[in-house]
């Protein structure tokens, strides 16, 4: 049975770093870590968007009542307009590996992928919610083991747990917490810092974070068994 893998990158920049002029620096990470899985799960189907060339179409006013309104009970303008929406929410349902470029902009995340999270948390589909209840939010992954990986880069440095900028971080730790909160709580990140020093300090923290994705791409395929055997027994 294959790992169904899930690549999305957000950059603005359309190349990859050290290998096209200004480059990106998520994007090669991401590609680091696709085919050095690809090299030794060659068959495991990869789902790829780039937000960047196809960045989902922000939250309108039509999205939120045709949201909120029950499946059965949609007009066919609502469920146009929730296509999109459908169609992110099914790619992350079917993924067992989430693997995210993810560029620190101005202390968050790229706008691009924002409007994929605001795609993505959907009421009765990745989350649910229940008034009666003392926790009345209730994850809706949480059916199988998934694992999210998420690559940035950040142009200072100390952005990580207990760094002196960790406060101003707003990018994969706000990730972390939408993930959770649809039930995807095994979310691994890797970062290149000091993109705005350059020089020794960049090639060092490029260096360390390539050799962290050939260790997380070792210890992912390690988990995919047990992934597998829930969505086989699920299936069946």
């Amino acid at each position: 049975m294959t790992v169904r893998l899930l690549h999305i990158d957000t950059s603005a920049r359309p190349g990859r770093a050290g290998e096209h002029p200004h480059g990106s620096y998520t994007r090669r990470l991401s590609h680091a870590f696709i085919t050095r899985w690809q090299a030794t799960r060659p068959g495991d189907p990869v789902v790829y968007r780039d937000l960047a060339v196809t960045p989902p179409v922000p939250v309108q006013h039509a999205w939120i009542p045709s949201a909120f309104t029950p499946e059965a009970q949609r007009t066919p303008a609502q469920q146009a307009t929730l296509a999109e929406s459908d169609a992110l929410v099914r790619e992350l349902r079917e993924a067992d590996v989430l693997v995210l470029g993810v560029p620190m902009y101005n202390f968050g995340m790229p706008s691009t992928l924002k409007a994929w999270v605001d795609g993505i948390v959907r009421i009765g589909l990745t989350f649910g919610f229940d008034p009666g209840r003392p926790d009345p939010y209730m994850p809706l992954l949480v059916e199988r083991p998934r694992r999210a990986v998420l690559l940035t880069s950040r142009g200072g440095h100390g952005f990580d747990a207990g760094g002196p900028l960790a406060a101003v971080n707003h990018a994969d730790p706000a990730l972390r917490d939408v993930l959770a909160f649809i039930g995807i709580t095994d979310v691994h990140t890797i970062a290149v810092e000091h993109e705005e020093e350059g020089g020794e300090v960049l090639a060092a923290s490029l260096a360390a974070a390539l050799g962290a994705i050939d260790a997380l791409v070792a210890s992912t395929q390690a988990f995919a068994p047990a992934a597998l055997s829930t969505r086989e027994a699920l299936a069946a």
